[in-house]
């Protein structure tokens, strides 16, 4: 369900108070707030945001004309992907461009007559949003901007047809005219728009892409596929299964569960001390995640520790938790009663309880005393690294966090103790 964000009153308030007002012609005269988000064929001698950043200054008028050669409205001799690589970089490497990147979008992609460069405006945030979030005091005007935008193709098309038509009248007499393009090319906007709800809801809680590495274009290139075809990271197990129907028709439970679980063992990870706990280097999680998304497992992985810890951020980012919310209350009823926490697992969606069951029965094989005396990770470990993958509390008082947390770690304990997983052996 989509929670609904601020109204457009308090997002034209909150225009009102962070743009960094432009002037135009001899007398400098102030350009309204609607012109200053609306689409832009020049370019901008100044940032759209205040700000007191000196770097963001200098920066944010070359990511304009960035942002315009991406959407075709700029020539360039830069490839589109090349072109997206570098904004990317330089917003992912300076955090205070991120939200004058995303009002730039919002600029560009609103009144803006040429539907293609439309459709490849809104195809730029959906790359920016995989890689980095607008700070917390930008996200409800984007938030608001993009649920606009949800279910309005009608609007969009009906909008585009009279500036085009309000346009040809005001340049009847002039030979310099924008090429117009209001046939739709690629996907409606709609598409790209829920795409970015959702993206920006789970971006808002990660932060984005993590580690030392810059992006690359591979990363770009899957990031802009993602939109179409979803990835097997932050999407419903149902997706995943949908995706991997023709690869792997036969499969019960997701490939990429079993593998990533089946590298973790085949790297000895049972035998490694703080499996789960100690995390694999980030930027070769990064790039096993990229490999994992197009089905593929590299052959020369080592560390059990970067299989286990891209394991534990499938789990934590599918979309609802592998036991459902609506399970939630029942888990925390019964942390401290095996027979009933066992009963819950019976009541799950059966592609629920199987994923659930393979990664119980994947805990348990390190809960064997002769694998903790060399991990020093016992069934009390497993269960406190494991729960927030599999249960989410859905309070913000804190004091109900810390409370329910131990209540899903007791639950999942009894799991890991008091479940029968025999029949999940070589299910695939």
């Amino acid at each position: 369900t989509l929670r609904k964000p601020i109204s457009q009153s308090s997002m034209a308030d909150w225009a009102s108070k962070n743009l960094n007002m432009h002037t135009q012609g001899i007398f400098r005269r102030r350009i309204s707030i609607s012109n200053m988000l609306s689409w832009n064929g020049g370019s901008i001698k100044k940032p759209m945001l205040i700000t007191s950043n000196r770097a963001v200054k200098k920066e944010a008028c070359e990511m304009f004309k960035l942002v315009q050669s991406y959407m075709g409205d700029r020539q360039t001799r830069m490839d589109r992907n090349h072109v997206a690589l570098v904004t990317v970089t330089k917003c992912w490497s300076m955090q205070g461009l991120r939200d004058e990147l995303y009002i730039q979008l919002i600029r560009q992609t609103t009144d803006n007559t040429c539907y293609r460069s439309l459709a490849w405006g809104w195809e730029l945030m959906a790359i920016s949003l995989a890689f980095f979030s607008p700070s917390p005091k930008f996200q409800s005007y984007l938030e608001g901007y993009i649920y606009r935008h949800l279910d309005s193709d009608e609007n969009i098309a009906q909008r585009i047809k009279e500036l085009v038509d309000l346009k040809n009248k005001k340049n009847s007499k002039s030979r310099k005219k924008r090429k117009q393009n209001t046939e739709e090319e690629g996907l409606p906007i709609s598409t790209y728009a829920k795409y970015c709800y959702r993206k920006l809801q789970k971006v808002a809680v990660t932060g984005g892409k993590k580690g030392l590495r810059k992006p690359t274009e591979e990363e770009i290139t899957h990031a802009r596929n993602a939109i179409v075809t979803p990835s097997l990271f932050g999407s419903s197990l149902e997706e995943i299964m949908l995706r991997q129907q023709d690869t792997y028709p036969g499969h019960k439970l997701p490939w990429v569960q079993t593998q990533l679980s089946q590298q973790v063992l085949a790297l000895g990870g049972e035998q490694t001390e703080g499996i789960f706990r100690i995390p694999g280097d980030i930027d070769e999680v990064n790039a096993l995640k990229l490999q994992v998304d197009q089905w593929r497992i590299p052959s020369d992985l080592s560390d059990p520790n970067i299989p286990a810890s891209l394991l534990k951020l499938w789990y934590r980012e599918l979309e609802e938790p592998v036991i459902p919310q609506q399970f939630y209350k029942e888990c925390i009823s019964n942390y401290e009663n095996p027979d009933a926490a066992v009963a819950v697992v019976q009541l799950l969606p059966e592609l629920n309880k199987l994923v659930l069951c393979y990664l119980i029965h994947f805990l348990q094989i390190f809960a064997q005393p002769s694998n903790v005396g060399r991990t020093k990770m016992d069934v009390n470990n497993l269960a406190m690294v494991m729960a927030p993958n599999c249960l989410r509390c859905q309070s913000d008082d804190p004091r109900i966090i810390f409370e329910n947390t131990r209540k899903e770690m007791s639950f999942l304990r009894m799991l890991i103790v008091h479940l029968d997983t025999s029949f999940i052996k070589g299910l695939v």
